[in-house]
């Protein structure tokens, strides 16, 4: 089956980067090559929401106005992987994060947790101020 292992997660202080990894296993690199991929974050007593997403290809991404211009996702085909930069983190960026994979073929380039199939269990990030 399908699964999502995040990695890349932990403390760091106002100001510093971090890069989250997500490796995809149980499919061929032809079929996750098609997936529309996503990040989520959840912050404890908050929903999850909804931070970045990439299209199959890698030239398309989409953002949510909270981290333009300090996050940039990423995805290498060859390794079933999707990254997620994180700079210049801020205290309010601490949550736990998942990645999460749409398998609809043409993908939905989705912003809701609906539009995505397959999740990870996510990766800590705490944010020292």
């Amino acid at each position: 089956q399908v699964q999502l292992v995040e990695s890349g997660g932990g403390l760091v202080q106002a100001g510093d980067s971090l890069r989250l990894s997500c490796a995809v296993s149980g499919v061929t690199i032809s079929t996750y090559s098609t997936y529309t991929m996503g990040w989520f974050r959840q912050a404890p007593g908050k929903e999850r929401e909804f931070v970045a997403v990439i299209n199959w290809s890698g030239s398309r991404t989409g953002y949510t106005d909270s981290v333009k211009g300090r996050f940039t996702i990423s995805r290498d085909n060859a390794k079933n992987t999707v990254y997620l930069q994180m700079n210049s983190l801020k205290p309010e960026d601490a949550a736990v994060y998942y990645c999460a994979a749409d398998k609809t073929y043409g993908g939905r380039f989705g912003t809701s947790n609906w539009e995505y199939d397959f999740w990870g269990q996510g990766t800590q990030v705490t944010v020292s101020s």
